[in-house]
């Protein structure tokens, strides 16, 4: 029980955090009000400290309450303001609560709490009371306080619907925020987009992701304004006249025009994703044993191809494709030889799906420049896939597709939307940016890529139909469904290899949690919130309607709603990770990942000259727009993964498991470094310091 408080003396301290969101600050009155476990409440508390601005966009205010009737264990409070502010909406992230006098020490928390980094249990007699009155209780919130209505928070604030008591504030919640977070009528055939960008959903700072601004000052920095002319390129050399101040030499500069540089870039580039093993050669890729067995270090194709050392990407889907200003673009093959000593050489290519006089298979031992010509061609079709699908369709638009699912059916109290919450960061913000700006007709698509906005948007409806989460969205079963899981023959295969370290991570921490909040197969079933979650996904009607989510629609087993948010969280980070943050060293450089290429794609083996191919390159302005975009893309918009913006997580045993997911984060990117250092090209962009928590770029 507790004591009769001082009129003079503190009996709480209320901390009040306002979230650091646009428009999140309030002039508002705002009140609180203390519950104990056994319902007695405090009187309505007014929040308020004269001579400060309090409620302030990002601030944290700590107020000192006196005079408070006897309160027993804190379980929850009630917060509201009233409508002094008009339109002025307060956005709180969270409310902690230190409860100086009225109970024992020990009855601050039910079996244990989290202080200082470490986890005590309430019967370790080491623990002295001075720690527990130093307590935070902490009622973490997330959301938007309207006008004179009472919201309820209880401690750590992470409750299955099932046992929550505020049935009707959760529904009442999710109703609201199916209309603001509600499916757009126009994309129709992709991942499915979010009609209007929610106002919690805007940059705090717009500055950082002003692209149009960044553009311009980075140009200034760099005094390469005299580039923006039509003028064509003379010579290879005079690229490095642009490489200074903020634009480094990119790394696809050095040996762009090799063998090894190209067989690289299936599996440490921008695009990894699309190699696969070759077990039979399809009948339209017109490619012979005579053809290639001199590439084969003395064996024969059918031997290489037993032996499992033959890789291949077909970009097949490409076939007919319209382009922007009916420019042409491939449709090509690609035959790879595994080496044993890791590299990975380019020993066919085919430019369209119809073998012909005029499309003929190009070989290593053909014309120099005929040969670099096939694979820039090559090239720039794995750029419009890049562009189309590896970053945009299946990273930034399934992850928004999941994160407004999410919204529509989980509440902010729910544990898995605190587990996701963090890994959605500024998503639809930035999505709704890069569709206004790069995006729009004659942007930045439009004017420094082949195939343009239209051939993008139809690339990714070709490729949206047949893609699967449980299969294309989880890195294992990609692995094993590619074939290129066998690290003795297809080595220095970075992105496997690193993405499959941070996979087995996340999933660990996944679990972690998740196993802890449904301890009983009861608690999953029962959870009418997480189930209407697993059928948004799938709906293709009103839902996402993506296909493969893990449980087919109902999350009847733990680990199928493990493996769906495992899935989200890689994709957000890891899968983005590898697609976007070396698009300065690959498309920087445009004979090495050419986005837009200005001739005829070559039709013979005739040989070509050094001046042929230069004068098929982008023309300086272009050129200049492609490496300002790519390095303000290539740039980390949030905190590594692991280090969240916004905590979300305040249950002790959430929070553990986030310390032992930073762990073993950090024990990867040891081993990351440690690899690096003996690479004579070190592959940086999955190791978890480089990997953001969420798309936010």
């Amino acid at each position: 029980m507790g004591t009769t408080p001082s009129r003079n003396k503190i009996d709480f301290e209320i901390v009040i955090k306002t979230g650091d969101v646009k428009g999140a600050g309030t002039d508002s009155n705002v009140y609180c009000c203390l519950i104990d476990c056994k319902g007695n409440k405090s009187r309505d508390l007014l929040l308020d400290v004269k001579w400060r601005n309090d409620f302030e966009k990002g601030s944290i205010d700590l107020f000192k309450i006196r005079n408070v009737p006897n309160i027993g264990k804190l379980e929850s409070i009630e917060l509201w303001r009233d409508d002094k502010g008009i339109n002025d909406d307060w956005y709180l992230e969270y409310a902690q609560v230190k409860q100086i006098t009225g109970v024992l020490a020990n009855d601050l928390v039910n079996e244990s709490i989290l202080c200082n980094g470490f986890r005590y249990p309430k019967s370790n007699k080491n623990v002295n009371d001075n720690i527990f009155k130093n307590f935070l209780l902490p009622f973490p919130c997330h959301r938007w306080i309207k006008a004179n209505k009472k919201y309820v928070l209880y401690a750590y604030d992470s409750l299955l619907p099932q046992f929550d008591p505020r049935t009707e504030q959760r529904k009442e919640e999710l109703e609201d925020k199916k209309n603001k977070y509600a499916f757009s009528e126009s994309s129709a055939g992709m991942p499915r987009r979010v009609a209007n960008c929610p106002r919690e959903e805007n940059f705090s700072n717009d500055y950082k992701w002003d692209i149009l601004g960044r553009k311009i000052k980075l140009l200034a920095q760099s005094k390469l304004t005299r580039l923006l002319t039509s003028d064509k390129w003379n010579s290879l050399d005079n690229f490095l006249h642009i490489y200074k101040g903020t634009f480094d030499i990119p790394h696809g500069y050095y040996n762009w025009d090799s063998d090894v540089k190209f067989g690289e870039q299936r599996l440490r580039g921008c695009n990894p994703t699309l190699i696969q093993l070759c077990t039979k050669v399809p009948d339209n890729f017109a490619v012979s044993n005579e053809m290639v067995g001199p590439f084969l270090d003395g064996s024969t194709f059918d031997m290489a191809i037993e032996k499992k050392e033959i890789f291949w990407v077909n970009l097949g889907f490409l076939d007919n494709l319209c382009c922007k200003n009916a420019r042409k673009i491939c449709s090509p093959m690609a035959l790879f030889h595994a080496k044993k000593n890791g590299d990975l050489i380019p020993i066919a290519i085919q430019l369209f799906q119809e073998p012909s006089s005029i499309n003929p298979v190009f070989l290593p031992s053909d014309p120099p420049y005929t040969w670099m010509l096939a694979k820039m061609y090559f090239n720039n079709a794995d750029c419009a896939v890049h562009q189309s699908c590896t970053h945009l369709g299946f990273t930034h638009l399934v992850c928004e597709s999941a994160c407004v699912t999410v919204h529509q059916t989980l509440s902010p109290s729910h544990p898995v939307y605190r587990l996701l919450a963090p890994h959605f960061l500024y998503l639809i913000a930035i999505n709704s940016l890069a569709v206004e700006k790069l995006l729009a007709p004659d942007g930045w698509i439009d004017i420094t890529m082949t195939m343009g906005v239209c051939g993008l948007m139809e690339i990714l409806k070709r490729k949206w139909i047949n893609w699967r989460l449980d299969r294309d969205g989880w890195l294992p079963n990609d692995i094993k469904n590619r074939g290129v899981g066998d690290t003795t023959i297809l080595k220095n295969y970075m992105y496997r290899d690193d993405g499959l370290l941070i996979h087995e991570v996340i999933l660990k921490y996944v679990t972690e949690v998740l196993t802890t909040v449904y301890d009983t197969p009861e608690k999953l079933k029962e959870d009418y919130e997480i189930q209407n979650w697993a059928f948004c996904l799938t709906d293709e009607a009103n839902g996402a309607g993506i296909k493969g989510v893990f449980g087919n629609g109902k999350f009847e087993e733990l680990e199928d709603l493990i493996k769906t948010v495992s899935s989200v969280i890689f994709l957000g980070s890891v899968g983005h990770a590898s697609a976007n943050f070396c698009q300065y060293d690959e498309y920087a450089f445009p004979p090495n990942y050419p986005a837009i290429m200005n001739g005829e794609v070559p039709t013979s083996k005739a040989p070509y000259t050094l001046e042929d191919v230069i004068a098929q390159l982008p023309d300086k302005q272009t050129t200049l727009n492609i490496m300002v975009v790519t390095k303000i893309l290539s740039d980390r918009g949030t905190n590594p993964l692991g280090d969240f913006e916004v905590q979300y997580q305040y249950n002790p045993d959430a929070i553990a498991a986030v310390q032992r997911f930073r762990r073993n984060l950090a024990d990867v990117s040891f081993k990351i470094k440690e690899r690096n250092k003996g690479l004579k090209n070190p592959y940086p962009y999955l190791d978890p310091e480089e990997v953001p928590n969420a798309i936010s770029i």
